[in-house]
């Protein structure tokens, strides 16, 4: 660990000082798109073609969708995961899909694909390049954006591999200048205008204007706040830092405006042929006096991680924002699926950044890595919301050797979780089985209810049991039978007085199962044999 230019006692104090896994969000604003307000429904390359996949697969995949009932059942993205892309940007910078796989170009494939009306997922990597080695988003993040909004694109899965952590260290700032954009004169205001907190301190160096600079501002543990800095009329302004230069490595700065947006300051190894540099950003200023926060909230991989989706965030739903502008049409939201695998617990910052966070590793079609998916996934109920959604991965149903009672389960389990639901098999060969699993209306009736509050498990074991409340005074409810046939009850009673599931009292209540569809009267608990891997799903509403 550098001191970078931090008083000694600072730097000592820092040293010792033990942090958390994951820094509290410091933009805890909700990413909010109009997008995804229930779970994503649809269909993925990766699971079964992986890097095999052109433009006639996707087009024959579309037509299965529509041909099986998919697309009335409610699936409406196809998205194209890794390998859709060449291993060149064209001659402007962007992306473009592989030349020989893709010849008439993404655009002509989207619109295919429109007008048999289906959305248009894609996907890229939060690094310098994805998974299978391609050219990716990190540093490209406003071209790749704009690209994909003008192409039409409506989901965007955003990948973690080859990821480059943002540096933990701030430069070493003395004074902030601001004017509005298009004029050359500026207000400036001295570093020993500003309130420090934490680790931030004035330190003195004879070189500057001023004679000095606020050091300590590194790692989320120390702050400048410039207050009272007054402009004469609101509007977008030119933000400059001017820094000390120090030391071959890099920086990074956030200024955060009037506790609402923030801009980054991405800053480069540094020659020493000049004491000092600027970087420069726009904000959004009102009239009068505004706060303007600076800092780097960068101690741990996790927050490096969130700044960066937070970032991809806002250049999505800016980009979709300028293309419809320009096209005269209105806004076509982009869903944010964001991917890192849960490595850097996004279930505590992804709300603020998109509409949905892988909470695993990559799912596969085997009984046991889908239990422990599954384990890890339902924990994390309580981060759920409309709009912001946990992701448990894409689904297996009909791939590998899972039985049908395997596939039940793991349908009615992503239902009850409120889980998006993309399927990654061949639907151009799938057997009738699995085409009537995943067109159950009543799950995935489940897994869209509007109230979008996904499953508690409130009973573990052998069986789990879990139960979620639905929009219309009822409940769902949930026998997940992990091992060897048995009969599993809970009483009404238990699920009446859970705070969370909040079951109506009633004397009793009329009960659809939904594989069979059964109905029956229950009254006091509500029971049923359940087979090896195999689960049963249940609608309860209240007899008024």
């Amino acid at each position: 660990m550098r001191r970078n230019g931090m008083c000694p006692l600072c730097y000592l104090k820092k040293l010792f000082t033990r942090r958390s896994d994951v820094t509290d969000v410091f933009y805890d604003k909700k990413y909010e798109n109009g997008a995804a307000l229930t779970p994503p429904m649809g269909w993925s390359s990766w699971n079964t073609f992986r890097n095999n996949i052109d433009d006639k697969l996707l087009l024959e995949t579309a037509q299965a969708m529509k041909d099986n009932g998919l697309i009335e059942a409610g699936y409406e993205y196809i998205n194209l995961d890794d390998c859709w892309h060449s291993s060149m940007r064209d001659e402007d910078g962007k992306l473009q899909g592989d030349l020989t796989r893709f010849p008439a170009g993404i655009p002509d494939l989207v619109k295919k694909l429109n007008a048999m009306g289906l959305k248009v997922g894609i996907y890229s990597s939060n690094g310098t390049f994805t998974c299978e080695d391609l050219p990716a988003g990190l540093h490209h993040e406003k071209t790749d954006a704009y690209t994909f909004a003008k192409w039409g694109v409506e989901y965007f899965k955003y990948d973690f591999c080859h990821n480059e952590r943002i540096s933990k260290y701030a430069p070493l700032v003395y004074s902030i200048s601001l004017a509005p954009a298009g004029e050359r004169d500026a207000l400036t205001v001295s570093c020993e205008d500003a309130l420090l907190y934490g680790t931030a301190k004035l330190m003195p160096d004879k070189r500057l204007p001023g004679g000095m600079y606020i050091s300590g501002l590194d790692g989320a543990s120390g702050k400048a706040v410039f207050k009272n800095v007054v402009v004469p009329k609101a509007g977008r302004y030119v933000l400059t830092i001017n820094i000390l230069k120090k030391g071959f490595y890099e920086k990074f700065l956030i200024a955060y405006v009037n506790g609402d947006n923030y801009c980054r300051f991405e800053i480069p190894s540094q020659k020493p042929f000049n004491l000092t540099a600027r970087y420069q950003a726009f904000v959004d200023l009102k009239e009068g006096a505004n706060t303007i926060s600076l800092f780097n909230p960068v101690a741990t991989r996790a927050d490096s991680a969130m700044i960066q989706y937070q970032y991809m965030g806002q250049m999505l739903k800016e980009a979709a924002q300028r293309v419809a502008e320009e096209e005269g049409r209105e806004v076509k939201p982009i869903v944010f699926s964001i991917c890192e695998w849960g490595v850097n617990k996004p279930w505590k910052w992804g709300a603020s950044a998109g509409n949905l966070w892988r909470t695993t590793m990559d799912i596969r079609p085997w009984w046991q890595w889908m239990k422990m998916i599954y384990e890890r996934n339902v924990k994390l109920y309580k981060y759920s919301q409309k709009g912001n959604w946990n992701d448990p991965d894409m689904l297996e149903v009909g791939n590998g050797s899972l039985t049908p009672e395997q596939n039940r389960s793991h349908f009615a389990l992503w239902c009850m979780m409120c889980s998006p639901l993309i399927l990654g098999n061949d639907l151009r060969v799938m057997k009738e089985d699995v085409l009537k699993i995943v067109t159950n209306k009543k799950l995935i009736a489940i897994d869209q209810d509007e109230l979008g509050i996904p499953a508690k498990r409130v009973k573990k074991g052998a069986a789990d049991i879990l139960a979620r409340p639905l929009s219309g005074g009822r409940w769902a409810v949930c026998f997940f039978n992990k091992g060897g046939r048995r009969e599993v009850s809970i009483d009404t009673e238990k699920l009446c007085a859970d705070g969370y599931v909040k079951l109506e009292r009633a004397k009793a209540y009329d009960c659809e199962e939904v594989w069979s569809g059964k109905r029956e009267k229950i009254t006091t608990s509500l029971k049923a044999q359940v087979e090896k891997n195999d689960c049963k799903v249940f609608i309860l509403a209240p007899q008024k």
